[in-house]
């Protein structure tokens, strides 16, 4: 098995993920970019690998049970483990988002792709990470799922959302439980968030860059052992749940 530390991101080929495996890469990491569409994915691998960073494409579609068993056997493979995993694959659901003209399919997709595909991918890629000496999973969260800020009124929550704000309280709750299984374990879990970003999952209305955006969950990535675990962070500290 490599030496190299072994990461995979989904939804890396644009944004925030992008930068995440560009980060990590600048370790001296070997970095797959989990992605679905496949010119987006390997435009991505060459532009990461340009940069020296040592990337290669994992075609990853993380509503799919197949396809992210193709994707294990692919990472297996490669490098017989997985160290690292970081989860920020995800959707918005899409408009209008109001309770009450929302959508049931939206808040469907929004829960398909951000909580149920981040329990696919991270149960398909568990036998990988019990192989390494430090595993480590980050799953790209949103200070919009914290139900203390969205209860507080001088807080800033963004606009009222059924689909995609649930979705992560969702997500950070079932990394709460993943971490209470794993506990005994070595196997860190935490959640991230990267905070208003400028991709185009908002329009690029947002007020960080990408890169901005990956700080969180590279720091995540390299905790070290006695590091935290079933944990919700921002760049500033943690995230009230």
């Amino acid at each position: 098995m490599s030496e190299q530390t072994i990461a995979l991101v989904t939804g890396a080929n644009k944004g925030i993920g992008y930068e995440i495996a560009a980060g990590l890469g600048a370790l001296g990491w070997s970095v797959g970019v989990g992605a679905r569409d496949e010119e987006r994915r390997e435009a991505a691998v060459e532009k990461l690998r340009a940069a020296g960073v040592d990337a290669f494409g994992v075609p990853l579609d993380v509503t799919d049970d197949a396809s992210v068993a193709v994707a294990a056997g692919l990472v297996e493979k490669r490098a017989g483990r997985l160290d690292v995993l970081v989860n920020n694959a995800g959707v918005t659901g899409g408009l209008p988002q109001e309770p009450t003209r929302v959508d049931p399919a939206d808040v469907r997709t929004a829960v398909e792709t951000n909580v149920i595909g981040v329990i696919r991918v991270t149960n398909g890629m568990l036998p990988l990470l019990r192989r390494s000496a430090s595993p480590r999973i980050v799953n790209m969260s949103s200070a919009v799922g914290s139900l203390t800020r969205q209860t507080t009124p001088t807080a800033e929550t963004g606009p009222i959302s059924a689909a995609y704000a649930p979705s992560k309280t969702f997500l950070n709750a079932v990394t709460v439980q993943y971490a209470k299984e794993l506990r005994d374990t070595n196997i860190l879990i935490n959640a991230a968030c990267p905070g208003y970003c400028a991709t185009d999952l908002n329009g690029f209305r947002g007020v960080r860059t990408p890169e901005q955006g990956a700080a969180i969950a590279i720091r995540l990535a390299t905790l070290p052992d006695d590091g935290p675990t079933g944990g919700f962070f921002e760049d500033a500290g943690v995230v009230p749940w």
